[in-house]
């Protein structure tokens, strides 16, 4: 699951009415194709007024920060070659060698939403946050937004994996030619769907994925873990606001039809008048046009059979749902985790993060959760704001760890 901010479905709403291992490396995968100088924070006090402008606390900000964009080579969710973008942030000062925190994004629709090609502060606000601290940051895009090609394959775990070990890869070599060196230590986060894209890149680096990186700490904030058990069956239930239920199952939906065949036509899972939609999942049509679209609640939106294979899944389905659950049901990791979520989440219910930790618990692994409060200034939404809350918290941990 994921959010959907500014021109996306969570702030579209706000506007209008008030959601597996890594491949192997090829060798292609990781090449830094260009790099575009974005924006220079020159003082601390610089990042200070981007951040407090968004809400975000900064109080651990120690230093400038320039960002760049890095388009790189990467693998598609089919494993073809394509290209991705990504955002790196460096501090400004005088430290040659630099740990990194990998941190994914949330849920997005529109290319342009995404943490390279947006002036968004709530999408570039923690790797501000986290190079200021002193870290390299990267953020990933993910395939098929920014400036990528294609469709975006949302909670996609595999090619969210690859996007983020690769982004990694195109950074080192992007921080040299800068005169920096990115050590080996890779703290990973990420927020609701960069939750998940968190736990992928962590598991990835754990099991050898790259020669260099290695994975110290990993702490995703308020994701979507256990779509079968928690995340679907919350979007038929009041828990979830009602019209991003409707957005997040029509994403789910055609997404992973896109992928994994998982239905023979629209009209078998979507009732008459929004058979349709699947086209406004093309990368190119904003959260407001996506809002205006759908009806006010599931039920309107899906047949029989649609509501069926949500909540019943079989085939190729399940088996995707599998992949995406397994981020924490397949591994033990052996670096620290903390899971970091708010109370009363109205779009990854409190149950993900249950289910993650007592998942995790089975597999020898102490991964304690985090309440992080609850602040609904960030558009209204328990959810945005547990972002807002998490990515100064994580930012001291990670200090803290890294000594």
């Amino acid at each position: 699951m994921g959010t959907m901010v500014s021109s996306s479905i969570a702030g579209a709403l706000i506007a209008s009415s008030l959601m597996v291992a890594a491949a192997p490396a090829t060798a292609g995968t990781g090449r830094l194709v260009s790099a575009t100088a974005l924006h220079t924070y020159a003082t601390r006090a610089d990042v200070d007024a981007a951040l407090t402008a968004d809400k975000f606390d900064p109080g651990t900000d120690r230093y400038g920060v320039r960002t760049y964009r890095l388009v790189y080579r990467t693998t598609d969710a089919t494993g073809a070659p394509t290209t991705a973008s990504g955002l790196i942030a460096l501090p400004i000062n005088d430290k040659q060698r630099l740990r990194t925190v990998s941190f994914g994004h949330g849920t997005e629709i529109y290319k342009p939403d995404a943490p390279s090609t947006s002036d968004d502060v709530f999408l570039i606000g923690p790797a501000l946050t986290f190079s200021s601290a002193g870290f390299a940051a990267v953020a990933p895009d993910y395939v098929g937004l920014g400036v990528g090609p294609g469709p975006h394959p949302w909670m996609d775990v595999p090619s969210e994996t690859t996007a983020s070990l690769d982004l990694l890869r195109a950074a080192r070599v992007f921080a040299g030619r800068q005169g920096r060196q990115l050590t080996r230590d890779v703290y990973a986060s990420g927020f609701s769907q960069g939750a998940s894209a968190a736990l992928g890149l962590a598991r990835a680096l754990q099991s050898g994925a790259d020669p260099w990186f290695r994975a110290v700490a990993v702490a995703p904030i308020s994701g979507a873990y256990d779509f079968r058990h928690a995340a679907i069956p919350s979007l038929f239930t009041p828990a979830v606001n009602p019209l991003l239920a409707g957005a997040y199952t029509t994403y789910l939906l055609v997404a992973f039809d896109r992928l994994h065949d998982i239905y023979p036509d629209p009209g078998y899972v979507f009732q008459a008048p929004y058979v349709g939609l699947p086209t406004l999942f093309d990368g190119t049509h904003t959260g407001e046009e996506v809002l205006q679209a759908l009806p006010a609640t599931v039920d309107a939106l899906l047949t029989p059979q649609g509501k069926t294979l949500l909540l019943h899944p079989t085939g190729r389905f399940a088996d995707a749902l599998a992949v995406l659950d397994s981020v924490c049901t397949d591994w033990a990791p052996r670096m620290p985790v903390r899971l970091y979520y708010s109370q009363g989440d109205e779009e990854a219910v409190n149950a993900n993060t249950e289910h993650c930790h007592a998942a995790l618990a089975g597999h020898g692994v102490r991964a304690p959760t985090v309440d992080l409060g609850v602040d609904t200034d960030y558009n209204g939404f328990v959810h945005e704001g547990s972002q807002v809350l998490g990515v100064p918290q994580v930012t001291r941990w990670f200090t803290r760890l890294s000594g």
